[in-house]
């Protein structure tokens, strides 16, 4: 395959696989799949949740592709079919997991004023603990802050987290 068709095929898919995030984060993990991405909308105990199985579904198509088209004889298209599907995932880790959960170390802060957004959108998509009334299902592309807070409000902040308590520690933590 010619490197402009297997470049463009890439780019293409990287760019559909946001299409493709935004239906399953609002469909499936939000509807029949709610029982692995609960975990996601709750305070994590530990380094993992259930809702890291999705990065494990979300790698087979890759890997298969990747193997078809290098090892098994496959169309080349889909190597890069499949190397798309990977960077959008890499990408996807490297925002989601490091730089809004913070689940790696790190000192990074949003700058510019696409970076504040979707950190903001992807925030306030958690404010809502439950199935539905969540707000702004996409990772790299967000609609404005102010719309999202705007929604919130309009559903009256349906299923919204209650704020942080400031009461006195109690049970094994508290000053004694």
């Amino acid at each position: 395959m010619h490197w402009p068709i297997a470049t463009l095929l890439f780019l293409v898919t990287v760019i559909g696989m946001e299409a493709f995030a935004y239906a399953a984060h609002r469909w499936v993990m939000h509807g029949f799949g709610w029982f692995l991405h609960e975990s996601h909308h709750r305070a994590r105990a530990g380094n993992w949740e259930l809702n890291d199985l999705y990065a494990a579904i979300f790698a087979v198509p890759s890997i298969m592709l990747l193997l078809g088209g290098v090892q098994l004889g496959w169309w080349s298209g889909f190597t890069w079919i499949g190397a798309g599907i990977a960077a959008y995932g890499a990408i996807y880790f490297g925002f989601h997991d490091v730089i809004v959960h913070r689940r790696l170390p790190t000192r990074y802060l949003p700058k510019s004023r696409y970076m504040k957004r979707i950190v903001q959108a992807h925030r306030l998509h958690h404010v809502v603990e439950t199935k539905a009334g969540t707000v702004s299902f996409g990772f790299l592309v967000a609609p404005r802050p102010e719309a999202l807070k705007a929604e919130l409000k309009r559903r009256r902040h349906a299923g919204v987290r209650a704020p942080v308590s400031s009461a006195p520690p109690t049970g094994a933590f508290a000053e004694k």
